[in-house]
């Protein structure tokens, strides 16, 4: 799958960004101060305050710059730095609410190692956002659907194979669930469907813009020409009147009849050739019609005298309609029914 070509930044753009960083690490440093000065109000000792705040939103920070990291060089971020973005927070609120000596200083201890938890995401998120916007490549909806696939296809495999019916039923079951998460949050993915189907749209529309404003034309029938004169009779008049016999005349054929004529070996003439479709296409000045694509007009018109010739005698238009369908081209009942009243229209004219 082909990626779109990186974008940088504006300049306008790169301010913005760090101006919404900004508040970010500034917000994740207050709750490392605010946790700091809970817990020397409780212990009126420096070390362990720091050894707190360096056990929850030291270690939170730490994971963030990995994060951060991470995502700026396109790369997911383990599992592990994930979890810990959101444990170690905890474990630092849940230190606070079990050294506090009373419900509101609970609270107030539990909520402030938040502050850090949350910069760490937005930062994480922001920096996957920048990568995404620049090089079109979303390495963490990547990585979901990777791990989606994977265990989509092992349990289309399981509920294929498996021996025990029950296991077999409970792998259909979960596909069906892992069914609904392919493609999720991969915004790469939604453009490049989104392409499709305006290609199809717009073949669509072209195709119904053609049959509206396309003239109809009709063709000479492929192989058909003219019969020639015959030739002129030597001594016939204008009239076609055969000039009279003379007696001369008579003796010579006399003469020859009185000859046994030669036996002559049956010539058996060559079998004629069937005219192809893209013969027919080629003589009507149009592109070969293709099965299941919409056709033009004179595409209609061109493959309903295929349709019609391609037995003896010619099929009726019922009979070609069948062919039509069974063949499967497209076309709707009216526009078919105009072909063949154009197609029968010309017949009569040859005829």
């Amino acid at each position: 799958m082909k990626h779109p070509p990186e974008r940088s930044l504006s300049r306008g753009q790169a301010w913005i960004l760090g101006a919404a960083a900004v508040p970010m690490v500034a917000f994740g440093g207050l709750g490392a101060v605010g946790t700091y000065s809970n817990i020397t109000s409780v212990f009126h000792r420096s070390a362990t305050a720091l050894g707190v705040v360096a056990a929850g939103e030291g270690a939170t920070l730490v994971l963030a710059l990995v994060l951060v990291g991470l995502t700026m060089l396109g790369q997911s971020a383990p599992a592990a730095v994930r979890v810990g973005l959101w444990t170690l927070p905890a474990v630092a609120s849940l230190t606070g609410a079990a050294v506090a000596k009373s419900v509101t200083e609970a609270v107030v201890f539990a909520v402030t190692p938040m502050a850090m938890c949350v910069s760490a995401e937005g930062m994480g998120l922001l920096a996957r956002r920048i990568v995404v916007y620049r090089t079109g490549v979303d390495a963490e909806a990547q990585r979901r659907n990777a791990a989606v696939m994977q265990r989509l296809a092992y349990h289309r495999a399981r509920a294929a194979n498996h021996p025990d019916e029950k296991a077999r039923k409970g792998s259909e079951l979960e596909s069906w669930k892992l069914a609904k998460k392919v493609g999720t949050g991969d915004a790469l993915l939604g453009a490049h469907l989104v392409d499709v189907q305006r290609e199809r749209m717009t073949a669509g529309a072209d195709a119904a813009l053609a049959g509206m404003f396309a003239l109809p034309v009709t063709a000479p029938a492929p192989g058909v020409t003219a019969a020639p004169e015959p030739p002129a009779i030597e001594g016939a008049d204008e009239e076609g009147v055969t000039p009279p016999v003379t007696e001369e005349d008579t003796q010579v054929t006399a003469a020859f009849e009185t000859v046994p004529p030669e036996p002559v070996t049956p010539v058996t003439p060559p079998a004629e050739l069937p005219v192809t479709l893209e013969e027919i296409a080629a003589v009507a000045g149009v592109p070969a019609p293709v099965v299941g694509e919409p056709l033009t007009d004179v595409q209609l018109v061109v493959v309903l005298r295929h349709l019609r010739y391609s037995d003896d005698p010619p099929l009726s238009y019922r009979q070609a309609v069948a062919a039509f369908r069974e063949s499967g081209f497209v076309g709707g009942e009216q526009r078919v029914r105009r072909a063949w009243g154009s197609l029968m229209s010309h017949e009569e004219s040859e005829a």
